[in-house]
């Protein structure tokens, strides 16, 4: 099963891909993984990665579609894989699909996570991160055990400056004109599927499955 998963930042996707590659035994791929990846192993595309974020740059399409050529070239992805975070404009996916014909395979089903603005603000204005081990937390979904200190070191909770919610909105708004024509490319080649991303994480997962197993 070769899965993508799109959606705006704070509608889920990341949780519920990695749970449905668990449950399918296939990898959840994510970009910001896969970038990473690249750079310990030290590939030739990974340094110029390496090189890019150094000096704080944003990598580019080309690089990024390079580097994700890379990753699915991998053995572990021969039955399948969850992708979220890629593709994130036309671009990306006209070049992701040249790769998958290359690799000869063909995408199942493309995952639109369906959540409004206000909710979104709610959830990630509700996140917070421990600026020590990295952990995050979330007051409502997955709070601390003790108010505003990681579980793990003690460090005082913090709240990054993109879940503000000023931040959060203007980030929603970017998203909506970046993404729109993705959506357009994927139902034209009739493989978008929607999912209603509110609620529990046991509900929108049991949703997801259902969309998967179906035939349609």
């Amino acid at each position: 099963m070769r899965l993508v998963f799109l959606g705006p930042p704070g509608a889920g996707k990341g949780t519920q891909a990695a749970r449905v590659a668990r449950h399918l035994g296939i990898p959840h791929i994510a970009t910001g993984d896969i970038f990473r990846q690249a750079v310990e192993a030290g590939t030739p595309i990974g340094l110029r990665v390496k090189e890019v974020m150094d000096h704080g740059e944003l990598v580019s399409d080309e690089m990024t579609n390079e580097v994700v050529r890379e990753r699915m070239a991998l053995d572990d992805t021969e039955n399948g894989f969850v992708l979220d975070g890629y593709p994130r404009n036309v671009e990306q996916a006209l070049a992701f699909e040249e790769n998958l014909k290359e690799l000869g395979v063909k995408l199942d089903k493309v995952i639109k996570f369906m959540v409004n603005g206000p909710a979104i603000v709610q959830r990630l204005s509700g996140r917070r991160i421990c600026p020590l081990c990295k952990t995050v937390y979330h007051f409502v979904t997955h709070p601390p055990q003790y108010d505003e200190v990681c579980d793990n070191d003690g460090t005082r909770l913090v709240k990054r400056e993109d879940d503000q919610p000023e931040t959060v909105e203007r980030r929603l708004e970017v998203y909506g004109k970046l993404t729109k024509p993705l959506y357009d490319f994927y139902d034209e080649r009739g493989l978008l599927h929607q999912v209603d991303a509110l609620g529990t994480t046991n509900q929108v997962f049991e949703r997801l499955i259902g969309i998967i197993q179906d035939d349609h």
